[in-house]
This record gives structure tokens, C-alpha cells and sequence, in this order.
């Protein structure tokens, strides 16, 4: 991720923001090894237990903000890839999920448009409150993750944030997406809400964060619910536990179409390892246990269960 900014007059500046990402080297088969995960398409097949890789371009967009009363502010983004307003923080970003590499099982209800295409953005702010509205292009990525795509600004959504000091921010969103699932008829409606807290601490941070998630799929007419709970804190200087727990509503796990909730809970541990002074080195473990309705135990089994062990590096005092 890299960002340059430069004044513009008196009261504005410009943004330039880029983020790229090696997934697409370093996923292999277009998905990695999720349990109870759906959405998007490898090889021209709707993926199931498994989530897809981003694009190389995450995000490539430009920022004008600009002063236009005492503490308002109007502000303006267009990107051809970029975050339009809708949902919360997404869980690549998160700081409630820093140590919790692995997808959301409830990321394409709450925030998968972070890398979406054609957005346009404007918002206004005063004080503790900042209002937004987008127009973007609704499908989701291709299997060709090395590319910008293109398509018609096709959807729209609008956001309200509240942020009554620098540890918390709440947010509720809606909006339209157009067609986002190449193997589904459809559009999807979104409504999210969500609090964050934040709390830094050492070289570290306290983070939570409380996220509801809800798709109208107007192809099928089902509702899909999600709820999700995840925190990170750290223990003494090195150490940090993590915790994550979903209740997500399914409907592509057969192919039946009946929908199914399931229950994820996930425990982590993460240890930092002093390398470099500039960056923050550790290695991290997480186990997620299951629950599952009776209807679907004789695919998945009565207790499935997971886990992962991850090398994390980034700059240090980022999180």
C-alpha cells in the first residue's frame, strides 16, 4: 500500500492512493482452503469451501478533500478500482483482524466490494459525522486476477459514519449491487452496520470489532444473514490473541439451494520476533471449530475443524 498527497490551495488536497497484492502468485488453483466459504468462480465453477485470491491492483484511485466550513469537509474519490461506501472496514484492513490472515466466511455480505471497479465517490462530513454516496460497477472479479477490468457504473450505495472519538467508529450502509456473481441470476441488496474500537497500546493495538451483514439475492429471493465478533489483544510485549466467531447464512453449499446457518469460532495466537527494527516479524496459529445443521453433517461430518500456521511481516507501528 503507498499514498502521496499534495496541497491543493489553501484548504484542499490531493490524495493518490495504490494497493497491489501477490495473491494471484502465490494462491494456487484460484482459491486456498476455507471451510464453509462461497462466492466467486475458479475455472468457470462456482467456488465452494475455499476463497478466491484478490486482484494484483486492490485498489488505484485518487482523494480530493477540501475545507468548505468551519469543520466540514466535502471530499471526492474516483477510482477505476477502489471502496465504494458500503459495509465496514474490510477484513484485509481491519485492525481487529491483523493477526487473522484467513477470509471471513462472512465477507460477501458485509465487504466485498472493497475491490470493486469504476467507483465514484462523494461525501461530506461535520465533526463527528461523515455522510457518503457511490456509484460503481457490481460484478465481482474474474478469474484473470492480473488485470483492471472495466464495465458500466451500474451500482450504487451510501454510508453514514459516526466517530465520537479517535478508539471508536460505527457505521450503517446500503446499496444495490448489480449482477455480482457470474453464475448467478440477480442482484444483490445490502444493508451493514458495524462498531469499532480501537486502543493502541506499545507498538501494538486493542482492536474489536461487532459486524452485521445482510444480502437480498433478488435472483433466488433468499435473505442471507451474517453476524461476526473478532478481537485482537496484546499480552505483554510479544505476545497477542486473537478471537473470531460468525454465524453466517449459506445457500450454495449443495446444490439443493436450501440455505443453511453456520457457526465458525476461531482462536489464535500470534508471537512477534524481533528481526529488524523497521518491521514487525512474528509467526501466528489459529484453530476454528464448527457448527452445522443436521442436514448437511453427512458432507462436512458432526465436529469439522481447522487450522493454520502463518509468518507475518509488515512496517513496523502498522497495524
Amino acid at each position: 500500500m503507498a499514498s502521496a498527497s499534495h496541497k491543493a490551495g489553501a484548504k484542499g488536497t490531493f490524495n493518490i492512493e495504490a494497493m497491489l497484492s501477490l495473491e494471484p502468485a502465490t494462491v494456487t488453483d484460484r482459491r486456498y482452503p476455507l471451510l464453509f466459504q462461497t462466492g466467486e468462480t475458479a475455472y468457470g465453477k462456482p467456488i465452494v469451501d475455499g476463497q478466491h485470491p484478490h486482484n494484483f491492483v486492490m485498489g488505484l484511485g485518487v482523494r480530493y478533500t477540501r475545507e468548505i466550513a468551519d469543520e466540514t469537509f466535502l471530499d471526492l474519490y474516483a477510482a477505476p478500482v477502489g471502496d465504494p461506501a458500503l459495509g465496514p472496514v474490510a477484513f484485509p484492513h481491519r485492525a481487529s483482524a491483523a493477526e487473522l490472515p484467513q477470509a471471513t466466511l462472512s465477507h460477501h455480505l458485509q465487504d466485498s466490494t472493497h475491490i470493486a471497479d469504476e467507483v465514484l465517490t462523494l461525501g461530506i462530513s461535520r465533526r463527528q459525522f461523515k455522510l457518503e454516496a457511490s456509484g460503481f460497477h457490481g460484478a465481482e472479479p474474474g478469474e484473470n486476477r492480473w488485470i483492471i477490468q472495466t464495465g458500466s457504473m451500474d451500482s450504487w450505495s451510501a454510508r453514514l459514519w459516526y466517530l465520537p472519538s479517535k478508539n471508536w467508529a460505527a457505521q450503517f450502509s446500503g446499496g444495490r449491487i448489480a449482477h455480482p456473481e457470474a453464475l448467478e441470476p440477480g442482484d444483490q441488496i445490502r444493508l451493514t452496520s458495524s462498531l469499532a474500537y480501537t486502543r493502541p497500546i506499545g507498538d501494538s493495538a486493542w482492536s474489536t470489532s461487532l459486524i452485521w451483514g445482510r444480502n437480498h439475492d433478488t435472483g433466488s429471493g433468499h435473505n442471507l444473514n451474517s453476524y461476526l465478533v473478532e478481537s485482537v489483544a496484546p499480552v505483554g510485549s510479544r505476545n497477542l490473541i486473537t478471537g473470531r466467531a460468525e454465524l453466517v447464512d449459506r445457500d450454495e453449499l449443495l446444490s439443493s439451494g436450501n440455505t443453511f446457518r453456520i457457526g465458525s469460532y476461531t482462536a489464535g495466537y500470534t508471537r512477534d520476533i524481533p528481526l529488524w527494527g523497521a518491521l514487525q516479524t512474528g509467526i501466528g496459529f489459529n484453530f476454528t471449530s464448527y457448527s452445522l445443521p443436521s442436514a448437511i453433517k453427512p458432507y462436512y461430518g458432526d465436529h469439522p475443524v481447522a487450522g493454520s500456521m502463518f509468518i507475518r511481516v509488515r512496517l513496523k507501528g502498522h497495524t
